[in-house]
C-alpha cells in the first residue's frame, strides 16, 4: 500500500473499505472490504436486564472527545491488536481534524472503557473498544448508540460481527446492502458533538422508551 495519509483514510471509508495491520509491531497496513458487514440498528440496541440493572446501579460517568488518546491506548492493549504505531497517528491527526472521536467511560478519575471511531456525512465507523471493568463497554456502546441517534446519524458501522456486538443487537448485511446505506448517509450532516451529556441513567431511559 502506498503512504496513508488522513485524507486518503476518509476517502477509504467514503467507498467502503477501511485498514488493517496483522499485528501492532507489522508496519504494513492493507485495506478491508468484508463480503459481509456488521452494522448496528441505531433503533435496535439490545439491553438486557443484567445491563439495566448495571446501568440503573453505576456510578460511571461518560465524556465525548475528552481522551481520545486514552481510548485508542485503551483498544490497542491487548495481546492481539491490529492496531500500529501508523495506524495511531493517522486516526489521531483524524481526531484533530474533526472526523474521529471518542466516547470515554470513567470510574471517578480512572479511564475504564469507552470506544472511538470516524464520521463521515451521517455515518460513524466504529474502529474499536475497549473495557477494564464489568460492563463497561457495553455501556459505551449504549451511550454512543443514543448519541448517534439523537444527533442525526443513520449509519453505524461495525466492520465485523462478533458474538458480543451480536447480543446486543448488531446485524450482517451484503455488501451491496451496505453500501447502498453508506450511498445514503455519506450525503447528509450530522454532528458528533451536538447535544449535552446525560448520566448512563438517563441514557437507559430513553433507550427503554425507544424499544
Amino acid at each position: 500500500m502506498s503512504e496513508l495519509t488522513p485524507e486518503i483514510l476518509l476517502h477509504g471509508y467514503s467507498i467502503g473499505i477501511f485498514p488493517m495491520a496483522e499485528h501492532r509491531d507489522d508496519p504494513e497496513i492493507f485495506w478491508v472490504d468484508p463480503r459481509r458487514r456488521g452494522v448496528m440498528p441505531l433503533n435496535g440496541f439490545h439491553i438486557s436486564r443484567s445491563l439495566a440493572r448495571a446501568m440503573r446501579r453505576s456510578s460511571f460517568h461518560h465524556t465525548i472527545n475528552r481522551d481520545f488518546d486514552g481510548v485508542v491506548a485503551g483498544c490497542a492493549d491487548r495481546e492481539d491488536t491490529w492496531i500500529n504505531a501508523e495506524i495511531t497517528a493517522l486516526y489521531t491527526a483524524l481526531h484533530h481534524a474533526g472526523h474521529a472521536h471518542s466516547l470515554e467511560v470513567w470510574e471517578g478519575t480512572a479511564l475504564v472503557g469507552g470506544v472511538y471511531g470516524v464520521t463521515l456525512g451521517r455515518a460513524f465507523f466504529g474502529e474499536s473498544m475497549f473495557s477494564r471493568r464489568t460492563n463497561a463497554s457495553k455501556m459505551a456502546l449504549a451511550a454512543l448508540v443514543d448519541r448517534l441517534r439523537h444527533a442525526g446519524f443513520t449509519l453505524f458501522d461495525t466492520q465485523f460481527l462478533t458474538d458480543h456486538l451480536a447480543s446486543l443487537g448488531a446485524q450482517e448485511i451484503s455488501r451491496a446492502e451496505y453500501h447502498a446505506q453508506l450511498d445514503v448517509a455519506k450525503r447528509g450532516t450530522a454532528r458528533f458533538d451536538a447535544g449535552g451529556l446525560t448520566s448512563f441513567q438517563d441514557v437507559l431511559q430513553r433507550m427503554t422508551q425507544m424499544s
